[in-house]
């Protein structure tokens, strides 16, 4: 079974997927509540109850666009190109930005750090430059603060090669 949320990569939140054996839905327990088996839902079509048709829509364009762009494997390659680029801008930054997450536990779709010694000043002066180079959502996460940069599957590569330029100037400049 693969349950996924749909928001940002998939379509927008509120949305979920499901994929799912058949012989795993019918061997569920069914003394569950109707709205919370699988099997009301694969026995009517997904339509038991009002589907969030918007939503749905939006996951068949996403899942075409996918699938223009070569695929889940396509995505997924130019997805670690991209984090890779934007993770080595910072661990090559020689300590002007430091990267939050343990390499070995860093995030493809969300890219978050400081400038050195947590300089809040400057984060908001990068976050300005970057408004100005017409790059929006810079500004860190609510609860760790700092920057960060979602480059989720819509991002381009092109859209972070500019930004690891913009932070490469930046970090010469205010150094």
């Amino acid at each position: 079974m693969m349950f996924a949320g749909a928001q940002k990569n998939a379509g927008p939140s509120g949305v979920t997927i499901v994929i799912a054996k058949r012989d795993l839905i019918d061997s569920a327990k069914k003394n569950l509540p109707s709205m919370l088996q699988y099997r009301t839902y694969a026995n009517n079509n997904s339509l038991y109850n009002t589907p969030p048709t918007f939503g749905i829509y939006i996951i068949n364009l996403i899942m075409k666009w996918i699938k223009e762009k070569g695929g889940i494997e396509a995505i997924n390659r130019q997805n670690i190109e991209k984090a890779n680029l934007l993770y080595d801008a910072i661990d090559n930054s020689q300590g002007f930005y430091t990267g939050h997450a343990q390499k070995d536990s860093r995030s493809l779709m969300n890219v978050s750090f400081n400038i050195k010694g947590k300089d809040s000043v400057l984060e908001s002066k990068l976050i300005e430059e970057t408004i100005k180079a017409g790059m929006i959502g810079l500004k860190g996460h609510r609860s760790i603060g700092g920057l960060r940069a979602s480059i989720y599957n819509a991002m381009t590569l092109e859209g972070v090669n500019e930004l690891v330029k913009l932070m490469n100037k930046f970090a010469k400049e205010n150094s």
